[in-house]
């Protein structure tokens, strides 16, 4: 069962806590973190683009000039895809890029990216974040003083505004729910910061 230092906002540490093996202790399971992040990815794409086909392209019903004798190459319409103002070959239209991935692999994928974050030391628990208002600064000298980097997510265990909205105008750092979080993310950040609230309610969907 791994176990992580405790720290407060000043970087102290103030205790331990035992992290489930089911979730935080396995083995990271590479291809399917894989499969994740590139659904995840694929689900986050638009799908708007479009263009037009030479036969969508206003125009170009009259043959540009007769078949033979002029010296030019033959051509029927001035919206082929070699003319300015051509219709496009192969043109992009509105399609969904979004696919589904059953639960199994989703539960697989989210264990092996936390256990992942403790096998590379890079998870950092912290006892409790208090805001008494609004303040980036607070957020931004907290996460210096627990050596989280430049690149971090920030879990915390219920939604709060003055944490998420001071945190978000900090370079690199990103915050989520329990219920927000996602393989991405947590693959794509370099210290993974979990409120000790938050692990027992991950330990409680994933375990």
């Amino acid at each position: 069962m791994p176990k992580v230092q405790v720290i407060d906002m000043t970087g102290q540490q103030v205790g331990d806590v035992d992290l489930a093996d089911k979730v935080f202790g396995i083995e990271p399971n590479k291809s399917v973190m894989h499969a994740m992040v590139v659904n995840y990815l694929a689900n986050q794409r638009q799908g708007t683009q479009s263009a037009l086909t030479r036969a969508e392209v206003s125009g170009g019903g009259k043959k540009p000039w007769r078949q033979k004798g002029t010296g030019h190459a033959r051509q029927g319409s001035t919206r082929a895809p070699q003319w300015r103002h051509g219709g496009v070959v192969f043109a992009p239209k509105p399609r969904e890029y979004s696919y589904s991935i059953n639960k199994k692999e989703r539960r697989l994928a989210m264990k092996s990216a936390l256990s992942s974050k403790v096998l590379d030391n890079n998870i950092i628990v912290l006892d409790a974040i208090n805001l008494d208002e609004y303040k980036t600064k607070t957020v931004a000298m907290m996460l210096k003083a627990i050596n989280a980097g430049k690149k971090v997510l920030l879990v915390l265990p219920e939604k709060d505004d003055k944490i998420i909205a001071s945190a978000r105008n900090i370079p690199g750092v990103k915050t989520s729910g329990v219920n927000t979080l996602n393989v991405y993310d947590i693959l794509n950040c370099k210290s993974l910061v979990i409120v000790k609230d938050a692990i027992s309610k991950i330990e409680e969907v994933y375990a």
